[in-house]
């Protein structure tokens, strides 16, 4: 996790990050954030005494293809370069360009639904194995589905926490001494 950027960046919305560094405050230093992942991406900061502002508008933000990307958070004084973050950051889909019938959930929600589906279908079917002719059908063992559900449920929790900045642990348990 980067100090310096946002975890995400959502396509199509007016990126504003102000970035103070007290070693290398701004007009002394330029700062300069690369990125690469499925497009390269190069930011410029706007010195703001002491403060670096990266600023991008929405209609610039609009074409960024979103994904995960890498990135380097640079400063320069002219003759010195020192990279001062780097880390990863997702760059998510405008919502606005999704064309209808989008499904934004996430591949663990998918598959954690399509599993939820095949246990209900199966509460009103008996067999687990049937063998017609030289055809043979044998069903996943309900309990196995059941352990699959209980991990993709457990995966989708740690994301959609994640997402939003909780611990990934599980629920706080607050102590007093």
């Amino acid at each position: 996790m980067s100090d310096l950027l946002p975890n995400s960046i959502t396509a199509g919305l007016t990126l504003d990050v102000p970035i103070t560094l007290t070693a290398y405050p701004a007009p002394s230093w330029s700062l300069s954030v690369i990125m690469r992942g499925p497009q390269s991406i190069d930011l410029t900061a706007t010195a703001s005494d002491p403060q670096h502002l990266i600023q991008v508008d929405a209609i610039t933000t609009a074409a960024w293809l979103p994904g995960d990307y890498w990135f380097s958070v640079r400063v320069s004084d002219g003759a010195n370069v020192h990279e001062v973050d780097h880390g990863t950051l997702t760059i998510k889909p405008d919502l606005a360009a999704m064309p209808e019938g989008y499904d934004g959930r996430i591949y663990a929600e998918k598959v954690l639904d399509a599993i939820e589906a095949v246990i209900q279908g199966r509460a009103t079917k008996d067999q687990q194995k049937y063998k017609i002719n030289n055809r043979e059908l044998e069903r996943t063992p309900i309990g196995d589905l059941l352990k699959l559900r209980s991990t993709f449920k457990e995966e989708v929790r740690r994301a959609k926490a994640a997402a939003k900045g909780q611990s990934l642990l599980g629920r706080n348990v607050m102590v007093r001494f």
